[in-house]
């Protein structure tokens, strides 16, 4: 298990030899621990023992992918934030890392300037906190939502969020049957106005109204070209 040293534990699963030891040593150098294994089955098994706060996996791995892994991942722990290290750039493939549970993705080549600011983006999660304020709480319809717990409850059963997912469900209620412009949110929350950080919000978007359904009178609106809209009939 990872040793208590006050250290951000990262589980790093790269394959290729040269860019893992780049990785794992440009991250100790800016005080992180991490482990780093170079196959999916090794970094299954690593991240039960090592506890890490944030994983990184390359897709393309040998004995089991990057997709598998983090399928099997989200089955015993959904909130561990995971970044794809990948040299695919096709649409399908970044949208369904997404949806197995991926929370960020990079592109190979990348600097590790912007993997450092894209895992502190997923780190800098709020903390858990016995007295939360009312600014943290927000009624959506049925649903009561609490962004510093990234909680979603309706009738006593609460549904845990992903950062982005509470994230871009703040900004929703904060604009609430308002239009959210798209090219803000992606550069609050992905940094970047592309269009694979375009698709990967629409998978996001589906997400949250998977979590809203429950309640008709709550629905998320595609403004075609300009962004999204919360609607909410409260007098209903």
């Amino acid at each position: 298990m990872a040793q208590d040293t006050g250290k951000l534990s990262v589980l790093l699963a790269e394959d290729e030899p040269f860019l893992g030891k780049i990785v794992k040593e440009s991250l100790e150098s800016r005080g992180f621990e991490v482990l780093w294994v170079q196959d999916g089955l090794k970094a299954y098994s690593a991240f039960r023992t090592f506890n890490p706060a944030i994983c990184i996996f390359d897709v393309m791995m040998p004995t089991k992918d990057g997709f598998t892994l983090t399928e099997e991942i989200r089955k015993v722990n959904e909130q561990v934030p995971i970044i794809f290290l990948t040299a695919k750039s096709l649409t399908e493939d970044v949208v369904r890392g997404f949806e197995l549970g991926g929370n960020d993705y990079l592109k190979k080549p990348f600097s590790m300037e912007e993997l450092i600011v894209r895992m502190k983006a997923l780190l800098n999660r709020p903390i858990k906190q016995p007295n939360h304020t009312s600014s943290e709480q927000f009624v959506i319809g049925k649903y009561v939502f609490n962004s510093a717990l990234q909680e979603l409850a309706m009738d006593g059963e609460a549904v845990k969020l992903s950062f982005r997912e509470s994230a871009l469900l703040k900004m929703l209620v904060e604009n609430k049957n308002q239009v959210l412009d798209r090219k803000m949110a992606l550069g609050f929350l992905w940094g970047e106005d592309s269009f694979f950080n375009a698709r990967s919000m629409d998978v996001f978007i589906t997400k949250l109204r998977k979590h809203l359904k429950k309640d008709s009178n709550i629905e998320i609106v595609n403004i075609r070209g300009i962004g999204y809209k919360l609607m909410v009939d409260d007098d209903s």
